[in-house]
């Protein structure tokens, strides 16, 4: 409540000294996104309506689909026996931790590329033999190596992430305009003022998008070592209740899941609203 009385006040602060024209499109474009939520809302429940609807009324197998009631009471039994947020916590840390590690090493490991004109002639076709290569198969390796634990499960997100990362941010540093760094550089400009003052600031979309992109690949990884190795965890859940045909518990892990990656999602888009705002 105190957030859309906040919202409401901002909104009203922001139509205060414009033009009427320039009121009404703020207007529309507001309706606008209110409108797309509204719909989005309606998609959602309807969906969930009608697989409910369809599982009692046998148009599909609630013992293989699972349906929403069920889902709910899957998620209750799970809170009363006390290991609901245990599960959520341990899939969460370990998908954040890998996210926050394969963004950072892949972006310094983009930076030294970009740094090194003849290191990257040299390991670029590495890159992309291991941006190919299914990183599932290493799994097992991982564990012989590290051992079954979070270890491996963060090392088998990173082994996802990181190359997508400094691929998608080198691309970028690349495609920064040269007449800008010829500029600073043609004012004595050291390579580190180059990296500082024009290409990581121009770089903020670049960023936004691997950050995006390592979102769905920091789950990826998680999700395939719990598969492997955890015993706890949401992977851990999924895997447990295919073996025991639970498949409540499958349904409702993977909505979980869906829950948690978009909550990670759309905190990276609040911090690209956040990055746009003091840029401007």
């Amino acid at each position: 409540m105190f957030n859309m009385k906040k919202d409401s006040v901002s909104y009203r602060a922001q139509l205060s000294g414009i033009s009427p024209e320039h009121k009404d499109y703020l207007h529309r474009v507001r309706m606008e996104k209110i409108f797309v939520r509204v719909i989005q809302l309606l998609i959602f429940c309807t969906a969930l309506l009608l697989w409910e609807i369809c599982a009692n009324a046998k148009i599909v197998d609630p013992f293989i689909t699972s349906q929403p009631s069920r889902v709910l009471k899957t998620v209750i039994r799970l809170y009363v026996d006390g290991v609901l947020f245990q599960h959520i916590g341990i899939t969460c840390l370990e998908a954040i931790v890998g996210f926050v590690l394969g963004t950072v090493l892949g972006t310094l490991i983009a930076i030294m590329l970009w740094w090194s004109e003849f290191l990257c002639k040299v390991l670029e076709p590495y890159l992309v033999v291991l941006n190919s290569l299914p990183k599932i198969a290493l799994g097992p390796v991982f564990i012989v190596w590290i051992g079954a634990g979070p270890a491996a499960i963060i090392v088998m997100t990173l082994a996802i992430s990181l190359i997508v990362t400094v691929l998608e941010v080198l691309n970028g540093f690349l495609t920064i305009d040269q007449e800008k760094i010829k500029l600073v550089q043609t004012f004595g400009g050291t390579k580190f003022q180059v990296l500082t003052k024009v290409l990581l600031p121009a770089s903020y979309p670049t960023f936004i998008n691997a950050l995006k992109i390592n979102v769905g690949l920091s789950w990826v990884g998680v999700i395939v070592g719990e598969f492997l190795v955890s015993k706890a965890g949401l992977g851990y859940l999924i895997v447990y209740g295919g073996q025991v045909f639970k498949l409540d518990l499958v349904m409702t892990s993977v909505i979980i899941l869906g829950v948690a990656a978009t909550v990670m999602y759309q905190g990276v888009v609040y911090l690209e609203k956040m990055l746009v705002k003091n840029k401007t």
